[in-house]
């Protein structure tokens, strides 16, 4: 017989993270031209209107005809803008926004790269979506764009440490920072149950974070124009709307697998249990992205309904109301497991 000769290990590495980019990029980017018609159609049902109903039936082809009009559209850049800075902020932007899939689990052993500290990492490159924001704002050379950039910072400090303390009652019930560990935890009781405050600090600050109503003061159309992408168009504008999309479909995952069981259900995982993975994944795949859809609905119906808040508010709202709630949830979380 031939003898196959034995394949680098690191080259097997370089090919399954490969394949895991391109499968996540693609299904973030079919889910965010989705998100684009069903928030149009959403809050258009909520303000009494229709929304698209001119591409094809619903108007299900919108997001294509969308993607069209952005993809030749002139891509145009201001004289005085610092054009290199300009034009890979978008790039970096969106190389943020996916990069916590990464870590993130779908299944039971559906996940790209089950990182034992998980939890760390996903703050860790969460915390650089900012960075970009106020990349393009200052790049584009407009008061308007650079205010918008510095709000996003302002905006990120005051709910970002929230947000990470609302996380410590759940690794502390759960024993690790493995996220796939969070979820096995989850098994019999949701987190969400047990951490009722840790929830609801970290869905506000998530909202906050994602800068989306009523916390979108880095875009406020009413007083700077579109915020830190005024001066973007074509291609680039479109690199920052995925980004935005991409990070309200990453804290929606990232709330269900903290604090709603991920995939599991309460009679469906014990079921599942002992099925192979073929029949198994699908199912939970297909749980997990039911509860996801759950909460991003709820997030478009908070845009449909609620007003912008000033910036004091916001920031009241972070460092005078959400720290101090966050604190007092580590604290009695604490004292119930010494007890």
């Amino acid at each position: 017989m031939i003898a196959l000769p034995e394949i680098n290990p690191i080259i097997v590495n370089v090919v399954k993270g490969l394949v895991g980019a391109l499968v996540i990029i693609s299904f973030i980017s079919l889910n965010v031209l989705f998100l684009t018609w069903l928030e149009r159609k959403v809050v258009a049902r909520f303000q009494v209107r229709y929304g698209p109903n001119r591409a094809w039936k619903f108007g299900l082809l919108q997001p294509l005809a969308d993607a069209m009009k952005l993809l030749t559209k002139e891509d145009i850049v201001p004289d005085k803008a610092d054009k290199l800075i300009h034009g890979i902020a978008p790039a970096i932007a969106f190389a943020v926004a996916v990069l916590p899939t990464v870590a993130l689990p779908f299944a039971a052993g559906l996940i790209v790269s089950d990182i034992n500290v998980g939890v760390l990492f996903i703050v860790a490159v969460t915390s650089l979506a900012t960075i970009p924001v106020l990349m393009a704002g200052w790049a584009s050379n407009n008061k308007y764009t650079l205010l918008g950039g510095m709000r996003a910072v302002a905006q990120s400090l005051s709910y970002e440490i929230p947000m990470v303390l609302s996380i410590i009652g759940v690794i502390a019930l759960a024993g690790s920072l493995s996220l796939t560990d969070i979820v096995n935890a989850q098994r019999g009781v949701w987190y969400f149950i047990l951490q009722p405050l840790g929830f609801i600090v970290f869905f506000i600050a998530a909202i906050a974070e994602m800068a989306r109503i009523p916390f979108d003061l880095p875009e406020s159309e009413s007083e700077l124009v579109a915020g830190f992408h005024t001066e973007y168009s074509g291609m680039k504008f479109a690199l920052l709307l995925f980004a935005e999309y991409i990070h309200m479909i990453v804290a929606s995952l990232l709330m269900v697998t903290l604090f709603f069981g991920g995939w599991h259900l309460p009679v469906i995982s014990s079921i599942l249990s002992g099925v192979p993975f073929y029949i198994r994944w699908p199912i939970e795949f297909g749980i997990l992205m039911g509860k996801t859809y759950a909460i991003i609905f709820i997030l478009m119906w908070i845009r449909s309904t609620l007003p912008r808040v000033k910036v004091t508010q916001i920031l009241d709202i972070g460092w005078k109301n959400l720290l101090p709630l966050a604190l007092l949830n580590i604290a009695v979380t604490g004292i119930v497991l010494a007890v």
